[in-house]
C-alpha cells in the first residue's frame, strides 16, 4: 500500500513530544490573515488610467526585508524588476513543461540579475527539501550584498513561498510556524502538502541542531 504524505507525518510524531507536524503548520496557514499592501514601485494614490492598467501586470509582494514573491508574468518583466531594484532571480519552477517558467541565466544577463533555477514541479511527492540550502545560501547572499531577491515560481504560492520559509527557518532561524504567518502576512501562500511536511520535518532537524 503506497504511503502517503499523511502516514508519514503521523508516524513523525511518535519520537518526541512537541514535535511540529503537518496539521500544525497546516492550522498557522489558515489561520494568519494576508494583509494586502500597495503593489512595490506603485503609488495608490495616482489616478491613471494607464497607470491602473501597469499594476495589473504585476503580481508580487515584500514578504521580508530584501525578499519579493512573485508570479512567473511578474518574473518576465524585466524593466519592473530593475526598477524597483531586483538584483537576484530565484525561479523555483525552472523548465519548459506545463507547470513551469522558461526562464535561465541568459534571460536576465542584459539586466545584470543574479540568476539561480531549480527544477521543481509542484507536486506533494516532490523533494523540495534537497534545494533547501541552495535556495537559502542564493536568497542570503543577496541580502548581505545589499541587493533584492524576486522568488517565484508559476503563481507565487507554493513552490517560491516554501523556499523562501526555509529561508526564514535557516538563516534567520525563526520557527516554521513563525516564517509561515510572517509571510502569510504579506501574501496568500498556500504550499502543498507535501511541501508542508518538509518544513516540519526541517523544522524538527533544526530544533534538534539548536538544543
Amino acid at each position: 500500500m503506497k504511503t502517503t504524505w499523511r502516514d508519514r507525518d503521523r508516524d513523525f510524531q511518535k519520537p518526541l513530544d512537541g514535535e511540529t507536524t503537518l496539521s500544525t503548520l497546516s492550522r498557522a496557514l489558515i489561520a494568519t490573515p494576508v494583509q494586502h499592501a500597495a503593489l512595490p514601485g506603485f503609488d495608490m494614490d495616482r489616478d491613471d488610467p494607464q497607470y491602473y492598467r501597469l499594476q495589473q501586470e504585476v503580481d508580487c509582494a515584500v514578504v521580508y526585508p530584501g525578499i519579493l514573491i512573485g508570479d512567473a508574468t511578474t518574473a518576465k518583466n524585466k524593466s519592473y524588476l530593475k526598477r524597483i531594484g531586483v538584483t537576484h532571480v530565484l525561479n523555483t519552477a525552472e523548465g519548459t513543461r506545463f507547470g513551469f517558467v522558461p526562464t535561465n541565466r541568459d534571460y536576465y544577463r542584459d539586466v545584470g540579475m543574479q540568476y539561480l533555477g531549480l527544477p521543481l514541479a509542484d507536486l506533494p511527492s516532490v523533494d523540495i527539501s534537497k534545494y533547501f540550502y541552495t535556495a537559502a545560501v542564493f536568497i542570503d547572499d543577496a541580502i548581505k550584498s545589499g541587493g533584492k531577491v524576486f522568488v517565484h515560481c508559476v503563481m507565487g504560492i507554493s513552490r517560491s513561498a516554501t523556499c523562501v520559509i526555509a529561508y526564514l527557518m535557516i538563516k534567520r532561524h525563526l520557527l516554521a510556524e513563525e516564517a509561515i504567518r510572517l509571510v502569510r502576512k504579506s501574501r496568500s501562500i498556500h504550499p502543498n502538502e507535501g511541501f508542508l511536511y518538509q518544513l516540519a520535518r526541517l523544522d524538527n532537524q533544526l530544533r534538534r541542531h539548536r538544543l
